[in-house]
């Protein structure tokens, strides 16, 4: 699985931003697409996940519960994250990362993705 992640950019706080990971290649049933970031000086911390062909269940990290929103266009093989009231404490490189079998209970650890996109920046001034 090949991920292309984009849409980063700078905004100011309490604006919007919507990322998007292109997915390309194998595919499986069980495939899970997460959203991670990474801000400078800090270890990369889970953001959100969606199960994209089941039944389409997310995931979020509390910090982003109620503004930001993981979902999927399988006919596209994309995944969206649309980034609402933004904070300065939001910027970070965001990554996208696939995983083709994985357990509920890891879903928030990215050593269980096996594939990773590469980085999208996002900026967010006060």
């Amino acid at each position: 699985v090949q991920l292309q992640a984009s849409g980063g950019g700078l905004v100011q706080a309490g604006g919007f931003l919507r990322l998007s990971c292109a997915a390309s290649g194998r595919t499986c049933s069980r495939e899970t697409i997460g959203w991670f970031r990474q801000a400078p000086g800090k270890e990369r911390e889970f953001v959100a996940a969606i199960f994209r062909f089941n039944n389409g269940r997310t995931y979020y990290a509390d910090s982003v519960k109620g503004r930001f929103t993981i979902s999927g266009d399988n006919a596209k093989n994309t995944v969206y994250l649309l980034m609402n009231s933004l904070r300065p404490e939001d910027t970070a490189v965001y990554y996208c990362a696939a995983s083709a079998s994985i357990i509920l209970s890891s879903i928030r650890n990215s050593d269980s993705y096996g594939y990773w996109g590469q980085g999208t920046l996002v900026t967010v001034s006060s």
